[in-house]
């Protein structure tokens, strides 16, 4: 986009300076991308940008921020709107969010991706401040589910949760190249891969259900004889 500042209204130029920057520096990255770059992308000038952001560091922040914004917001309410339908149930709409956040946007994971790999120290500092406390909000069901005897006894919730969410953003950041390797379809090999991740993320969590016909045979065997 290109033009003058009149192509957004102005409530929605900050928005949109976020949104573009997202998609920019995943592209790009952080050093790539320019302020100028933005403000094309968004269709306003320079001085419209920096009027809601001092730089572009700010500029990154705001992004980061949006992304922690959501989960903080979120996920409160995708663990105790679950309760009663219970551990499985609890990991379809935790899981299955946090897959669709990066899996539906690319650039999210991209980002996070490139921001990994390019600013360590920052994102270690992000990670420990921001992204700790939730992996311990959810790490605690895990450990009731480890009590009820439906999670593995011996998994680390806190580590468990981490792994997943690198397979979530891996997963996110390459969806638009790996999954060719299943199928010319787009649409049916990100379907299968996302299947796929589901699975191995719920049978490293939970012990498998007994199939009834063993269960009642093994309850058969228990009981008593008659004589």
């Amino acid at each position: 986009m290109s033009g003058g500042d009149e192509r957004l209204p102005r409530g929605e130029v900050r928005a949109a300076v976020v949104r573009e920057a997202t998609r920019l520096f995943a592209a790009r990255g952080f050093d790539g991308a320019t302020l100028q770059d933005i403000a094309a992308a968004v269709g306003v000038s320079k001085p419209a940008v920096l009027h809601y952001f001092p730089s572009k560091e700010a500029v990154r922040d705001a992004v980061l921020e949006g992304f922690l914004t959501h989960w903080k917001e979120a996920l409160p309410g995708l663990l105790f709107a679950t309760a009663e339908r219970g551990g499985h149930g609890r990991f379809d709409a935790v899981f299955g969010a946090v897959r669709r956040f990066f899996s539906d946007d690319a650039d999210r994971a991209r980002l996070v991706t490139r921001e990994m790999l390019d600013r360590p120290a920052e994102m270690r500092a992000l990670l420990r401040d921001a992204v700790r406390p939730w992996l311990g909000a959810i790490a605690k069901f895990i450990r009731a589910g480890q009590d009820g005897g439906t999670h593995h006894p011996d998994l680390d919730p806190e580590a468990y949760l981490l792994q997943m969410l690198q397979l979530a953003i891996a997963a996110g950041a390459s969806d638009a190249v790996l999954p060719v390797a299943l199928d010319d379809d787009p649409a049916k090999a990100r379907a299968r891969s996302d299947r796929e991740l589901d699975r191995i993320a719920r049978t490293a969590l939970f012990v498998p259900r007994e199939p009834a016909s063993y269960a009642d045979e093994a309850a058969a065997q228990r009981r008593p004889t008659r004589r």
